[in-house]
């Protein structure tokens, strides 16, 4: 049985997108977009992005992505409401703190919550709005030394440069 995607709307922060004309040497992303999830090295990534987008005067795209209603679904009573509660609660406190930063920064940023497989939604959510650049933080987990990490799969996607943020 096939369930349908949540999707919900940007939330666009801090100034309104400029139109960059072409300038010689100054043709870099216009769109730079960064997974966040609240670890440490996502709060690395997304300094690091946004630090890039103000330099390189990029618009940002912040997203985080949450587990879906299924894989909560899979745990147990309480637990599962739980699940549930700290994902829209964790989202709540990265959009403030994306709200709060995005004029301090100057940079137009877009705000975007996604449930799901966290690698699919990023290729997903990459492709929808063309992003120029991806920035991610590095796994901390031990185990995907030998599965695989969100970041370097999405590495070996190919389909833009990414930044891997220790």
């Amino acid at each position: 049985m096939d369930i349908p995607r949540q999707r919900a709307a940007a939330e666009h922060y801090g100034p309104a997108a400029a139109r960059c004309e072409f300038e010689r040497g100054t043709d870099g992303p216009r769109l730079i977009m960064v997974g966040v999830d609240g670890s440490p090295t996502s709060e690395r990534a997304a300094a690091y992005a946004a630090g890039l987008a103000r330099r390189q005067r990029s618009r940002l795209a912040v997203v985080f992505v949450g587990a879906t209603a299924s894989l909560v679904g899979a745990l147990y009573g309480q637990a599962a409401a739980a699940a549930a509660d700290t994902n829209e609660e964790l989202a709540e406190v990265l959009r403030a703190a994306v709200k709060e930063h995005a004029e301090e920064i100057g940079v137009p940023i877009t705000f975007i919550v996604r449930r799901g497989d966290p690698y699919t939604e990023l290729r997903d959510t990459a492709d929808q709005l063309k992003a120029d650049m991806l920035v991610v933080g590095a796994s901390a987990q031990a185990g995907h030394r030998f599965v695989g990490s969100v970041a370097t799969r999405l590495v070996k996607q190919g389909r833009w440069p990414v930044v891997v943020v220790p």
